[in-house]
């Protein structure tokens, strides 16, 4: 089966996708607590409304909401060309990686089974739901970059659905299940704070969970091999800097990742400034674009 891989796609045929997409709110509704401002300078990213700020305190880790939603933005800015990571939900395309489809705030893809297990846990919560009958197809497709029974019918099901909020909790359960919730718990046994945990999250994002070496359970054992984490008394920035060097090597590897500025002028930014706690104001760039969220 494929590993999964990165969702980039150039901002050009991006901005016509955004267009398609329901107009999610973007405050954070279900858990209470106000969104920061954050703009992008890139002509794919539309600032999100300015909102009261809540201050941060330091150590604060990726699991507080108000930096979850920003590990978020940070992601969707590699992932979709936008901070507004809420209005990827109907988001779908066969970006053309061997992967099949693509699609949702996280990249789920046909292709790789994340799709296939996020549609079965949804249908099991909502039987009638648009994309229930395509179950069949999508197991099938699973492993290839086939679209054999899906289609612009499947499309327009899962802009359908993804309108609602049953998916859409769907999606955010699913990415929690399999993404965040295992990275930023290996992240805080390795003794590492807000910054080292969202290397873990975006690496696994992009790698997917595993033991090979190009998934992150091999690039994390690379770092390994280089360096100590703080939890084995190792000191941070160093074993952080092992992380992101392996995370690049093996980025290198496969001709989809072959851009490699989501760690350059991103994540290593932050740790050259030693912003541990990922505090704002937080500027970068992804894909030659720049983007800022701000205190």
């Amino acid at each position: 089966m494929p590993a999964r891989t990165s969702k980039r796609i150039p901002v050009s045929g991006r901005l016509a996708l955004v267009g398609l997409a329901a107009a999610i709110p973007t405050a954070l509704m279900l858990t209470g607590v106000d969104q920061a401002s954050a703009t992008a300078t890139s002509p794919a990213s539309a600032p999100a409304p300015r909102a009261t700020l809540r201050t941060l305190a330091a150590g604060t880790d990726l699991n507080d909401p108000y930096k979850k939603d920003m590990a978020m933005r940070l992601v969707s800015s590699a992932e979709n060309s936008s901070l507004d990571w809420r209005a990827q939900f109907t988001y779908i395309e066969d970006i053309g990686d061997g992967r099949g489809y693509t699609a949702g705030i996280i990249g789920f893809c046909s292709g790789t089974g994340d799709m296939l297990d996020l549609v079965e846990r949804y249908t099991e919560q909502k039987p009638d739901n648009p994309l229930a009958k395509y179950l069949p197809a999508l197991r099938k497709v699973n492993g290839s970059d086939s679209h054999a029974g899906l289609g612009k019918p499947f499309e327009d099901a899962w802009k359908k659905a993804a309108q609602h909020k049953a998916f859409q909790d769907a999606q955010e359960s699913e990415r929690d299940r399999v993404y965040f919730d295992p990275a930023v718990k290996q992240a805080k046994a390795d003794g590492l704070r807000a910054l080292g945990q969202f290397a873990y999250y975006d690496a696994i994002v992009m790698h997917g969970p595993g033991s090979s070496k190009d998934s992150f359970g091999g690039i994390r054992k690379a770092a390994l091999a280089k360096a100590k984490p703080p939890a084995q008394g190792g000191d941070e920035k160093t074993y952080l800097g092992a992380f992101l060097d392996a995370r690049k090597k093996a980025m290198q590897s496969e001709e989809a990742h072959s851009d490699t500025s989501r760690v350059d002028t991103a994540q290593r930014v932050f740790l050259n400034n030693g912003n541990f706690d990922l505090k704002p104001p937080l500027k970068w760039k992804v894909y030659g674009d720049s983007y800022e969220i701000k205190e």
